[in-house]
């Protein structure tokens, strides 16, 4: 009775019904596939439709329409992924060789990928060599003091220096590299300026720009990048465009930095500039603002030294900002200095002398440009400038390059003058402003004083030279280091202009200090 209950409840189905026998060849089909471990193929109407409805037949396909079955299945490794973990799967000792043939750009974009990746791409034995193989046989720059210890391997091994020692000595070899290298091509000096003759060469080859920051009175800082920059024999005159200004009375400080990008990345998203050189910090504040010009669209506002702030007339919004920097040691402020302190000139003084009683005050050179931002307007030289011990009045000395006098020394000009000003939609010209580049050389043909400064043209109060019938005009700059005085006439109405003056005045204190007297 047991044995054909157990019967009854084995030959019926889940649904309570009896199940049907199984043939022959499926029974034999189903031992085979026990025996080798094979599963049997899914019966697909244990499955469900996304509608919820079980497989039917025919008919029932045909009335429910096209349905989908959904089959779970094991999700597959990427390629990527098996690729990956593949490789870090390798002895360290082989992925160092691997990376070892890398260069330090490739490295430092590969040590962003992994933590693995990072601690390999800054092992020591890997920039050592690249360390030695670039730099230990080097005959254009070899590094000073304790650094020539380093290039001797076999008093100095890889564990006796701490972890990154030699990453950051690769990366200062490059710096230093870098710095003797466009040291030497300024090393070749203009007759004409006394100035380095290749020093817009160098300043473009190297990708050397200029960064403004903004700061308003609530904190925030906003970082325009240079748009124009216009090279002239002496200097360069920057220029700042766009939108995103603050408004000026919000204004609290300006910053110029000087960039230069020294490796270049393979990976975009890195590719920033590797230095920010403070040149010059002004203060609003301390800041005395002066308007020298405008015209029927913008105001221009000077910010010693060198800075015009155009303004919108009728608002207060920034319409553009503009620079003009000397070539005067540009490079080593551009670059030498760090993001929150400038490059200091070092002090250079002229060699002693006791024999000559009016030694510093004779031997002067000029080079004097005037200009603006497309054309030259004025460039000469003037030599053997000098001043009598007698001639020294109320602590200053006087050197006269053009007497309104002498009629043969009178410079006519090249054009108006005036200073062209461009937006992104706008442009303009402002008359009576333009651009002064000044470069002073000692008797040594050394640099006394250089000053590169908007200025402005004024009517003068009286006639500057009665040999001209025209309008006299005056220009005046005035800085710590000196003051210029130039006397211009204006031939008839939109005549020609003419130089018929220009003299420099020197502090005595200035002087002392760079010749060691006591004038």
């Amino acid at each position: 009775m047991a044995t054909g209950r157990k019967q009854t409840l084995l030959s019926l189905g889940s649904d309570g019904k009896p199940a049907r026998p199984l043939p022959a060849k499926e029974k034999l089909t189903k031992k085979r596939n026990k025996r080798s471990g094979k599963k049997p193929p899914q019966d697909l109407s244990s499955f469900q439709r996304c509608d919820g409805s079980q497989p039917g037949g025919h008919m029932a396909s045909r009335n429910a329409g096209v349905s989908t079955v959904r089959l779970s299945r094991p999700a597959k490794k990427s390629h990527r992924a098996s690729t990956l973990y593949s490789i870090q799967s390798l002895p360290s000792e082989i992925l160092i060789k691997i990376l070892s043939y890398l260069d330090a750009s490739s490295l430092f974009c590969l040590s962003h990928v992994s933590k693995l990746f990072c601690q390999l791409a800054n092992d020591d034995i890997i920039w050592h060599k690249k360390y030695i193989s670039e730099f230990g046989n080097s005959k254009m720059w070899k590094p000073n003091g304790t650094d020539e210890v380093v290039l001797k391997l076999g008093k100095v091994t890889v564990q006796d220096r701490p972890v990154g020692y030699w990453k950051r000595q690769y990366f200062r070899a490059i710096v230093g590299h870098d710095v003797y290298r466009w040291r030497r091509e300024l090393q070749m000096i203009s007759p004409l300026t006394g100035l380095p003759s290749q020093t817009q060469w160098v300043l473009r080859n190297l990708h050397v720009s200029w960064e403004l920051t903004v700061s308003d009175k609530s904190g925030c800082e906003h970082t325009f990048e240079q748009a124009q920059a216009h090279y002239f024999q002496s200097s360069v005159v920057l220029c700042w465009t766009g939108d995103g200004w603050p408004m000026y009375s919000h204004i609290s400080t300006l910053q110029l930095h000087g960039m230069m990008r020294r490796m270049s990345l393979n990976c975009p998203t890195l590719q920033r500039a590797s230095w920010r050189s403070l040149i010059a910090k002004f203060d609003m504040k301390t800041q005395s603002a002066q308007v020298i010009g405008n015209d029927g669209l913008v105001k221009l506002i000077h910010l010693q030294p060198g800075i015009i702030i155009g303004i919108w007339r009728g608002q207060c919004s920034v319409a553009f900002v503009m620079v003009s920097l000397h070539f005067h040691r540009l490079m080593e402020k551009s670059l030498m200095g760090s993001s929150a302190c400038p490059y200091y000139d070092p002090v250079e003084k002229a060699p002693f002398d006791d024999i000559d009683p009016e030694y510093g005050l004779h031997g002067y050179t000029l080079h004097f440009v005037l200009h603006n931002t497309v054309t030259v307007l004025m460039s000469s030289s003037f030599s053997q400038l000098f001043c009598r011990r007698t001639q020294i009045y109320d602590g200053l000395i006087q050197l006269t390059a053009i007497s309104r006098s002498n009629l043969a020394q009178h410079i006519p000009l090249a054009g108006n003058i005036n200073l062209p000003w461009k937006c992104e939609a706008l442009e303009g010209t402002v008359e009576n402003c333009c651009m002064m580049s000044l470069t002073l050389l000692d008797e040594f043909r050394k640099p006394f004083w250089c000053v590169s400064s908007p200025v402005s043209m004024v009517l003068a109060k009286s006639p500057v030279c009665y040999d001209y019938d025209g309008t006299h005009f005056e220009i005046q700059h005035q800085d710590s280091d000196g003051q210029v005085k130039m006397k211009i006439i204006c031939l008839k109405e939109q005549g020609p202009f003419y130089l018929v003056s220009l003299t420099l005045y020197v502090p005595v204190y200035k002087v002392n200090k760079h010749f060691s007297r006591d004038y």
